[in-house]
């Protein structure tokens, strides 16, 4: 799926009040559905709010807002976070029960987005200038993203030293990402009757040089900018079969590699060919991919960054769009207070508490 249709739920022409506090502005975004291809109204809120603050210039693209300050300061920050859920499975509207606040997309990322509204209302002469984007399509095909869009269309307006993308980091600074690829390796066969096998060739059975090779796999863990990152080579689909009579004629392995950041996208499809190069493939098929980023926490603003939020640094198995920015020469990092592991889930939620320590670090920060 590339697109879903916006699901019902809270009053899509409500306006955003964003005197409230992080952990209720967060329950107004939840309570206003958003699935990827149906942000529209949340857009138009998000603009109208922000239009209204006059330290803020605001430009729109689609459904991408973008506002920044212009002070003049040495340094630009941006702060970006996507606007767009997975899927409504019957965790809209929004509860609050014991400081948690529960509902498609607390975690994922609109406890994120509610500190970058915060943070635009209330730190009106921030210590660097600031850059706030909110971007749509970020959970769906990757030709879908905004801020892959907004990249291509208007580079200038995520101009930056420094950004953070709010995505879901636990309450942890988690540096760069690592890149994603995934390939179909087919192999070929020749088709009989399974009563007189003998005259074909079975294409699945063909498939197990590819399959040892993976189980026999061992990943790399390279360490850069101090932190291991962990990779993978899987197989994740396996297609093949034509009847219950009939001798295969093709199957198809479908394999994710999950690299570093010190490889290429092309260096870590050289090193797929490498590994399968012996294995009987007759096609090599690339399905996807999406190149990792460098943590870049040597840079001054990184490490001014991670000294006043404090805490463990760790690195980022997941891909994240900091590798855009990484690709448009912005180092940057992921840091918010959703738990990666709720994303997505029918009980996603977010400790209230955790949120209000998200938006306090940020204006300490940034007022310091």
């Amino acid at each position: 799926m590339e697109r879903a249709p916006q699901d019902p739920g809270a009053d899509p022409g409500a306006a955003l009040d964003l005197t409230q506090d992080a952990a209720r502005l967060t329950a107004r975004l939840v309570d206003f559905p958003s699935v990827s291809g149906g942000e529209k109204p949340l857009a138009d809120a998000i603009e109208t709010a922000l239009r209204a603050l006059p330290h803020l210039r605001v430009d729109r693209y689609g459904n991408n807002v973008v506002a920044r300050t212009g002070l003049g300061r040495a340094e630009r920050v941006v702060l970006a976070g996507h606007i767009d859920t997975v899927p409504i499975a019957g965790n809209v509207p929004s509860r609050l029960e014991d400081g948690v606040l529960w509902g498609c997309g607390t975690s994922d990322m609109k406890s994120g987005v509610a500190v970058q509204l915060r943070i635009a209302a209330t730190v009106p002469a921030p210590n660097r200038d600031l850059t706030f984007v909110f971007y749509d399509n970020e959970e769906v095909a990757a030709h879908l993203n905004g801020l892959g869009r907004l990249a291509q269309a208007h580079p200038d307006w995520l101009a930056g030293d420094f950004a953070v993308l709010l995505e879901p980091s636990d309450g942890q600074v988690e540096g760069g990402c690592q890149g994603t690829l995934r390939v179909k390796l087919r192999t070929a066969g020749q088709r009989a009757h399974s009563a007189r096998s003998w005259m074909g060739r079975n294409a699945v059975h063909a498939a197990a040089p590819i399959l040892a090779r993976l189980a026999a796999y061992e990943p790399r863990r390279p360490v850069i900018d101090g932190l291991e990152f962990r990779e993978g080579l899987n197989a994740v689909g396996i297609e093949g079969g034509v009847a219950g009579n009939v001798i295969p004629d093709e199957c198809t392995v479908t394999v994710n590699y999950r690299y570093a950041p010190d490889l290429t996208e092309e260096q870590a499809l050289d090193h797929v060919r490498e590994v399968f190069a012996d294995c009987g493939v007759a096609e090599l098929v690339v399905d996807d991919s999406s190149g990792p980023a460098l943590p870049g926490l040597s840079h001054p603003a990184a490490a001014a960054f991670v000294a006043a939020v404090g805490g463990e640094v760790r690195p980022k198995f997941g891909w994240t769009d900091v590798s855009r920015f990484s690709a448009l020469g912005v180092p940057a990092v992921n840091y918010g207070p959703g738990n990666p592991n709720l994303a997505h889930r029918r009980d996603e939620h977010v400790e209230t508490a955790a949120i209000l320590r998200c938006e306090e670090r940020l204006r300490a920060w940034l007022t310091a």
